[in-house]
């Protein structure tokens, strides 16, 4: 068996698939076994593997065992003399496993090979290549050094900036996204360290390999999406906590034997700095809307009931204090409700959905008003006129966090995203209505054929002259079809484009399905049909 593939899955069940598609047109004529370890998803991923990859070496977990002791379980049960580690947000092209092959055989020294990542826009991700973080490098790396001098080989080691992206090198760590492995070598260092549960356990193992003799090389001449972040969540403050946890693990099991170096207390410092941030950022992230609704609308009231009660009542009427101190939170509190159920704390923030959440709430209070005692129906008219202006000046604040930027909120005055679709015209026909159904603002500029003998119908151009098609179609968005399309043509039109700010989509077989970076548009659960069929295995854990 010459490589064993192990991907470590939970909850992406789409992007899983793609990557198995991607996986089995690269093993084809390799002795390889696939194994697909499941960290207890919820989302039906085993169920697609046991139907669409029968061949596929399935190992479930009951619990989520995390990422080193998933690869762990895979690894001792695999036989292959390589073992590729892989993340399910991945797409490799069709020779990608025998490029790899044919390198590790050519080097007998490699303990790991990494690859060059590109995301999902088609630009290159630095952590293809990186450095050991140590104190030093970690400091320049977390105090911003790496980002204002990027070639510099001390301020930016971490990512290894004086080395040139499109040349073979060594490295220090190979990422974990995608990491080509020697069993010769692992049987040396022993497997991956499961004290990390995710993240940090790439750097480790690296780093042991190094320390037993073996060298980690980068190899551009192969090229992977990677699209990053959708195998974690990385806005959930427990995966948060686990990175920093995983540094720490690392700092201490590496450079942590003399606790008073400065380097050590600085570094340290620093990452429980940056935790804790980064808690507050997600925290702040996730509950300004809300807060902030909050607040606007108790303003709100507090603002019409002196106005109200000058006009109806004259200067000298006060309300009494229970409606400011009691009723009016009790509206608020009615209207976020209405809010909550109607989607208007969903990121980003859809202006109708707050607006049919004001409305209803507005009603609701409304209604309660109405079954009040008399003696605690202080005004009908400060409800309505609080509705309506909750109505102008909630969608308006939103409508400015959209504007600077924040991503809580939908920009409903974006202009029109200009698609074209690379693809047959049979299937460009059956995209375009997935892309209309999918999408609010969107515009099908047209097609791009698939070579220039595409003539039949009426098109913008073919896949050699993408370029100019976007320049003067002026493009947003480019759709690939992977059914006629193969993996490298693909992801070799997305790093030639990633100067462009394009955004790239890929529909696979079906067209049931849009996977772009960080989205997902379905229209059904199932988008890949006719999977040929093989053996399935699985192991029940």
């Amino acid at each position: 068996m010459d490589l064993s593939v192990i991907i470590v899955s939970y909850n992406v069940k789409h992007f899983l698939e793609q990557c198995l598609t991607s996986v089995f047109k690269a093993a084809d004529k390799i002795a390889c076994e696939i194994f697909v370890v499941d960290n207890n998803s919820a989302d039906g991923s085993c169920s697609m593997v046991r139907s669409s990859f029968p061949d596929v070496r399935l190992i479930r977990n009951s619990v989520n065992k995390g990422f080193s002791t998933a690869c762990n379980q895979a690894i001792k049960q695999s036989a292959g003399k390589y073992i590729l580690l892989l993340n399910p947000d991945t797409v490799v092209e069709e020779d990608t496993f025998a490029l790899c092959l044919s390198f590790m055989e050519s080097h007998p020294d490699a303990g790991a090979l990494g690859v060059k990542m590109i995301d999902g826009n088609g630009k290159l991700l630095p952590e293809s290549k990186r450095a050991i973080p140590t104190p030093s490098t970690a400091f320049f790396k977390m105090t911003g050094f790496s980002k204002l001098f990027p070639r510099s080989k001390l301020f930016n080691r971490y990512y290894l900036g004086h080395l040139d992206n499109t040349e073979t090198s060594e490295t220090e760590v190979v990422s974990g996204a995608y990491m080509f492995l020697s069993r010769k070598a692992i049987s040396v260092t022993g497997l991956l360290d499961e004290d990390f549960f995710m993240y940090g356990e790439d750097i480790d193992i690296s780093f042991r390999l190094i320390k037993a003799g073996f060298k980690n090389y980068y190899f551009p001449d192969v090229k992977i999406i990677h699209y990053k972040g959708e195998s974690t969540r990385k806005g959930d403050v427990n995966y948060i906590l686990h990175f920093y946890r995983a540094m720490l693990i690392f700092i201490r099991k590496h450079f942590g034997k003399d606790r008073f170096d400065p380097f050590y207390f600085l570094i340290r410092t620093a990452i429980y700095l940056w935790g804790l941030l980064a808690v507050f950022k997600t925290i702040i992230r996730k509950y300004f809307l809300p807060v902030a609704d909050a607040v606007l609308l108790v303003v709100i009231f507090l603002i019409l009931i002196p106005v109200w009660g000058n006009l109806k009542f004259g200067e000298s009427y006060s309300y009494p204090s229970l409606f400011r101190i009691i009723i009016i939170p009790g509206y608020t509190l009615i209207t976020m409700i209405a809010l909550y159920f109607t989607g208007g704390y969903k990121i980003p923030s859809r202006l109708r959905d707050v607006l049919k959440g004001v409305i209803i709430g507005t009603v609701v209070v409304l209604m309660i008003y109405a079954l009040l005692p008399q003696n605690l129906r202080f005004s009908r008219a400060v409800i309505v006129f609080g509705g309506i202006s909750a109505i102008v000046i909630l969608p308006l604040y939103r409508i400015m966090c959209a504007a600077i930027g924040t991503g809580l909120s939908e920009n409903p005055f974006r202009r029109t995203i200009r698609t074209i679709i690379v693809s047959d015209d049979e299937s460009f026909k059956r995209i375009e209505m997935l892309v209309n159904k999918s999408r609010a603002r969107a515009l099908v500029v047209g097609r791009v054929s698939l070579s220039p003998d595409d003539l039949d119908n009426e098109v913008l151009g073919n896949l050699e002259q993408l370029t100019e098609v976007i320049r003067i179609n002026t493009v947003d968005e480019v759709i690939f079809s992977t059914k006629e399309l193969s993996a490298a043509q693909i992801i070799n039109s997305m790093h030639l484009l990633s100067e462009h700010n394009i955004e790239f989509k890929l529909v696979p077989a079906g067209e049931k399905l849009l996977i772009g970076s960080s989205s997902l548009v379905s229209d059904e659960s199932l988008y890949i049909k006719n999977r040929p069929s093989h053996k399935y295995q699985e192991t029940a854990e």
